[in-house]
């Protein structure tokens, strides 16, 4: 575990409004406020996305996440868990849980965790995947 206690941003299913939302975050965050990670494109997966780094790509649109009091450790399990994020690195991850500035709705950069898609399944992605157009799980077609 990392001793930084940073926010999460979520772009997915844990958005609120989304079917992970209420079964993972109801009750153990502070605050949720809207704001866009730069740098990334969303690409479309089985029943959730995956946001893959890409320097030039767009922007992605979710939330920032701040844990309640006394949930940070908690909620840090739980979602490493739900994301199959086991180590930095591991071949076995789904997803990498990385440190990026997300811009929250008045411009200001903050730091946060971000789960990004693994570099074996980014590769996969980038060759074989389907980007959500506006980079919102939220708005994607079909919805």
């Amino acid at each position: 575990m990392t001793a930084v206690e940073l926010p999460f941003f979520v772009y997915g299913t844990l958005r609120p409004g989304q079917h992970n939302h209420d079964a993972f975050l109801h009750g153990r965050t502070a605050a949720e406020k809207p704001a866009t990670l730069p740098g990334a494109l969303l690409y479309d997966g089985p029943g959730y996305p995956y946001a893959v780094e890409d320097p030039a790509g767009g922007t992605v649109a979710g939330e920032v996440v701040t844990a309640a009091p006394g949930e940070y450790r908690e909620l840090l399990v739980v979602l490493d868990h739900l994301e199959e994020f086991i180590a930095p690195g591991h071949p076995r991850n789904l997803y990498e849980r990385v440190a990026r500035d997300v811009i929250g709705e008045d411009g200001t950069a903050v730091r946060a965790w971000v789960y990004v898609a693994a570099e074996g399944v980014a590769r996969e992605l980038r060759d074989r995947g389907r980007t959500i157009e506006g980079g919102d799980w939220a708005e994607r077609a079909g919805r």
